[in-house]
């Protein structure tokens, strides 16, 4: 009998979650567990071991999933070690079913299929739930191997008690999906916070060409809006990040490039509906040429120039006038070399800001450029927070932990 159909709940929703698959008879059921995920926005990688694919087979997790089942430590997977990239990729593992045999080879800390491996070389929260016979359930053995994992930091969903396909009647069949989901929810909670939150990002400093090889641009690296969407990505956000700057991509970041204001505008408004969180961290040019010549100026051909500027429109202010955006929290960036809460409340009423990070563009250790900021993060409803100085990391993770407790449930 297939899992009753349940909702998935907020905090797994976008999450990365692998799902590893051992041979129980009850992994036709993780079937359904893997599509009832998907469904809800997770994205979801399965990994077997070589008993399970009797039980089930690897196109079939595809099929729910969209993405290949792993079902040998050699298999491609798109990495030449997939065990270890799996690990790195995952926010959460589920091992399900867990049998009684690869309970005790995790709790050995045996890798010696990509179920196993995976695991040792996991950095995220992981949850078991077993199923077995009831006799097997019931012996110390198997009671000390889950006692060794619960110490280890694994969380374990109790199994129910039922008809087992053995045909007794006692504990031992796999949990249902809302007690799975529950359990997950608790194990991946203090970590993943922003789980099941929306979250655009705006990155660098925005481009005004004055012909196709030549541009009006400003000093911002886009470190600090990197930081930012990737924070909120490791902290369970679905995380879009609309950037004028190029850096490496992080894990559940999805980057869309654009170089002019006008393109981040559009971008924005593509991407902001649904959305819980805008951290406008971008350095949105004040002025850009009236008009861009359409072949490049040649200097031999062009005693002088001059160039005829016209200011642009204000993104986060266009933003706030849009009714159909009035749920998203939106926090500005004010880039200022002088009397930050000053300019910065200013900034913040002018443009129709929840919130506002004002930072000392005159300091020579900090902003532009740097691995480091520091500023003062200014709330509408009069509430001030100094942001010492810190790395731009440390420094979006502090920024996120002020601004959870103002978004909508």
């Amino acid at each position: 009998m297939p899992l009753d159909p349940t909702p998935v709940p907020n905090e797994l929703r976008g999450l990365r979650i692998a799902l590893l698959v051992s041979g129980g008879i009850a992994a036709y059921k993780v079937v359904d567990l893997a599509s009832a995920l998907t469904q809800a926005g997770c994205e979801v990688r399965v990994a077997m071991t070589p008993s399970a694919t009797r039980f089930v087979g690897p196109p079939t997790f595809q099929g729910v999933t969209g993405n290949p089942a792993l079902a040998g430590l050699f298999d491609a997977g798109g990495s030449p070690e997939p065990h270890v990239a799996l690990g790195d990729w995952a926010q959460v593992i589920l091992v399900a079913p867990a049998t009684a045999n690869v309970i005790g080879r995790i709790a050995s800390g045996r890798s010696d299929d990509v179920v196993t491996a995976t695991l040792l070389a996991a950095r995220c929260p992981v949850v078991v739930a077993p199923a077995m016979n009831d006799a097997m359930w019931s012996k110390p053995a198997v009671q000390e191997n889950l006692a060794t994992l619960r110490r280890r930091g694994v969380t374990v969903v109790e199994p129910e008690s039922g008809h087992l396909a053995s045909g007794h009647t006692g504990t031992g069949r796999l949990a249902g999906a809302q007690a799975i989901f529950g359990v997950m929810v608790h194990a991946v909670r203090a970590r993943y916070d922003f789980a099941g939150r929306r979250v655009v990002v705006t990155a660098g400093g925005t481009r005004e060409p004055i012909d196709p090889v030549r541009f009006i641009s400003n000093y911002s690296s886009g470190k600090m809006g990197f930081a930012l969407a990737a924070a909120a990505a490791d902290r369970g956000a679905r995380v879009t990040l609309v950037s004028a700057a190029s850096h490496p991509a992080h894990h559940g970041v999805d980057v869309q490039r654009v170089d002019t204001a006008e393109e981040m505008l559009a971008e924005l408004r593509s991407q902001l509906g649904g959305a819980d969180l805008l951290l406008m961290a971008a350095a949105v040019g004040d002025f850009r040429p009236t008009r861009a010549a359409r072949h490049k100026i040649r200097r031999e051909e062009t005693p002088s120039l001059s160039l005829q500027l016209e200011p642009i429109p204000d993104i986060v202010a266009s933003l706030a006038g849009d009714e159909s955006l009035a749920g998203v929290f939106r926090v500005g960036f004010a880039a200022e070399d002088s009397d930050l809460d000053t300019k910065g409340v200013e900034k913040l009423n002018r443009k129709g800001l929840h919130a506002i990070v004002a930072n000392d563009i005159s300091r020579r250790d900090i902003g532009f450029g740097s691995d480091y900021n520091a500023g003062v993060l200014l709330f509408s409803d009069g509430s001030r927070h100094e942001l010492e100085k810190a790395t731009k990391r440390e420094m979006a993770d502090r920024i996120l932990d002020l601004v959870l407790p103002k978004l909508k449930r």
